[in-house]
């Protein structure tokens, strides 16, 4: 059985009305009740999500002038040739069924009126090719499936604007998803992605990208150049390395020591001290933070300061902090202090998603 995959609604009733709309979701139906097909052409939304359907329903062919269709959370293993014939539909959902590659009859992409299509949820290990040929498609659902890969012709999506991949088994996405130059949402969470194609530079209206639970360890440089409003990063080897990289080992009691006698200024000699000591102390290097007074030795702390990766670029400037605490404070000029607040908690919210 699929997995039991949630996400946004694909569609609101509220385009609709009482009269040409009819919502028989959590029904227990096996067939369509005798009275819809009465007047066939006179429905423009139908609700039939968990329900008992096994088979698509045939009768819906004749319902000509439907615009929305959601037969989610049955038990279908097969789209019928009778969709298409829904030349007015729009959006059409169907997660959470048994549906895969061989589900779809093969001139699905002749529905060519549909812009939101939902099949998440699903059992599709490979990718439809019938749906790159839906030229008005905008938004596409189909996370939660076993999607090895995405094909080439994806790109004849040109007017897409929301992509979910998220939860399938993609080692890979091929560069030319760069070229969906109206994509503002790509979802590629929970997938097993080693890297990006530096083509998403292309993307200049992408402005949410989520990327999580994966196995990047590294992102494109041009990823600098898009104007990201939300990046998801978490439970990747990336972060995971970076929050490594800034882990803080406590100072030996040696250490300790000797920032002692630094600070307080306690004079000594090699007649006090064994030579190694008063070499050992004479290797203090002062924290760079103005507002501490501290030195370090060997036990440091690392401070990136990064700037804000969406829009103004400058490069990162390592700098060695005597403690953490010193890493919450401002190591920078007053002028200065806003933009690196900023950066550091628009970092933050990158790395943690």
């Amino acid at each position: 059985m699929a997995q039991n995959y949630v996400d946004w609604p694909s569609s609101s009733d509220s385009e609709f009305n009482d009269d040409n709309s009819e919502d028989l979701s959590h029904s227990e139906l096996e067939v369509l009740p005798k009275y819809l097909s009465e007047d066939p052409t006179s429905w423009k939304s139908i609700q039939l999500s968990h329900n008992c359907f096994v088979a698509f329903p045939g009768e819906l062919g004749t319902f000509l002038n439907l615009i929305n269709l959601d037969i989610s959370n049955n038990g279908l293993t097969s789209i019928g040739m009778e969709i298409l014939h829904l030349q007015s539909l729009t959006t059409f959902t169907a997660r959470n069924n048994l549906l895969d590659e061989n589900s779809l009859p093969k001139d699905f992409g002749l529905v060519t009126s549909l812009e939101t299509l939902n099949f998440s949820g699903n059992r599709f290990t490979d990718f439809p090719m019938q749906l790159t040929e839906l030229k008005n498609l905008k938004t596409l659902h189909i996370g939660a499936n076993n999607l090895k890969s995405i094909p080439g012709a994806i790109k004849g999506l040109s007017k897409l604007e929301v992509l979910y991949l998220g939860g399938n088994s993609l080692q890979e996405v091929p560069a030319e998803l760069g070229t969906l130059h109206r994509m503002t949402s790509l979802v590629l969470c929970d997938n097993q992605l080693h890297s990006l194609p530096p083509t998403f530079s292309h993307l200049r209206k992408l402005r949410s990208l989520s990327l999580h639970n994966n196995r990047l360890s590294t992102l494109p440089q041009e990823i600098v150049a898009l104007n990201l409003k939300e990046l998801s990063l978490r439970n990747n080897p990336l972060v995971n390395r970076f929050v490594q990289d800034l882990s803080f080992d406590p100072p030996s009691l040696m250490e300790l020591a000797g920032r002692v006698i630094k600070i307080d200024r306690v004079k000594y000699s090699t007649a006090d001290l064994p030579v190694h000591l008063v070499k050992y102390l004479s290797s203090a290097e002062r924290c760079v933070n103005p507002k501490c007074k501290g030195v370090y030795f060997s036990s440091k702390v690392e401070n990136v300061k990064f700037v804000d990766f969406c829009g103004k670029y400058r490069l990162p400037l390592l700098q060695y902090l005597c403690s953490p605490q010193c890493s919450y404070t401002s190591v920078c000029s007053d002028s200065e202090t806003d933009d690196e607040d900023s950066a550091r908690s628009k970092m933050k919210k990158v790395l943690l998603g």
